[in-house]
């Protein structure tokens, strides 16, 4: 391997790194996406039920929702600039907004989104046409880590995974700290769910635009729920 291609391989590893990781300034760790609401009623409750209920939401949720909305924006992303290419972006962005069933998803889906491209408006790595196109939207958030994932230059199912991760970190600390749980417990759930990933991303990859859903009636009613919870450590 040539001392550039290396440097190359790094630098894509590097970024992939710091985009999954939860200290990126974006917000995610306010959020549990309903779990702590499932805590309250008694749906999670220890260790065991926690890594079935968020096995659950990597499969029938992320894997079937955002993961693969960010793996077919991962494709769109090089031809923004084109007309095609932005209606591709608009659509795939408006089918995130749809699909949000409770204010607080709505919420966490545009502020992270919104804070990412703030994020990379600061890295000054993305092109204006892009954050132009971002700005004149309300983004979500798996629109805009598509756009930093795609700066990346990463093989599409590695950034699927890096964007997989980081969501399965964050929501292993909100289970660590709502349920409660050890840290030892907490890394265990996320060994599971990174065992699970690589699977999680291969089906997204084969999901076309007819075969998309968010239809996980449990966690609606969960983050629903949530919205008049008396006592909350999460915004949703």
């Amino acid at each position: 391997m040539t001392t550039g291609r290396m440097h190359t391989d790094i630098s894509s590893l590097l970024q992939l790194i710091w985009l999954a990781s939860p200290a990126l300034p974006i917000g995610g760790f306010s959020y549990s996406e309903g779990l702590e609401s499932a805590i309250e009623h008694g749906w999670v409750h220890d260790e065991a039920s926690a890594a079935d209920w968020l096995a659950d939401q990597l499969h029938l949720s992320q894997a079937r929702g955002d993961l693969a909305v960010v793996a077919q924006a991962l494709t769109a992303w090089p031809e923004h600039a084109t007309p095609a290419g932005a209606a591709r972006l608009h659509a795939l962005n408006g089918w995130v907004l749809s699909t949000r069933e409770s204010f607080e998803m709505r919420l966490q889906t545009e502020q992270m989104g919104r804070s990412l491209l703030d994020w990379l408006r600061n890295q000054g790595t993305a092109p204006d046409s892009a954050q132009a196109l971002c700005s004149a939207l309300p983004p979500t958030y798996p629109l805009v880590m598509a756009l930093a994932l795609s700066l990346a230059r990463a093989p599409i199912d590695q950034a699927l995974q890096a964007f997989a991760f980081g969501w399965a970190e964050n929501m292993s600390q909100a289970a660590i700290k709502s349920v409660p749980l050890g840290q030892s417990a907490g890394q265990r759930i996320l060994a599971r769910l990174a065992q699970e990933i690589p699977h999680a991303v291969t089906h997204a990859l084969q999901l076309p635009d007819d075969e998309r859903q968010a239809f996980c009636p449990m966690l609606a009613i969960a983050s629903s729920r949530h919205e008049t919870q008396y006592s909350r450590l999460f915004r949703s």
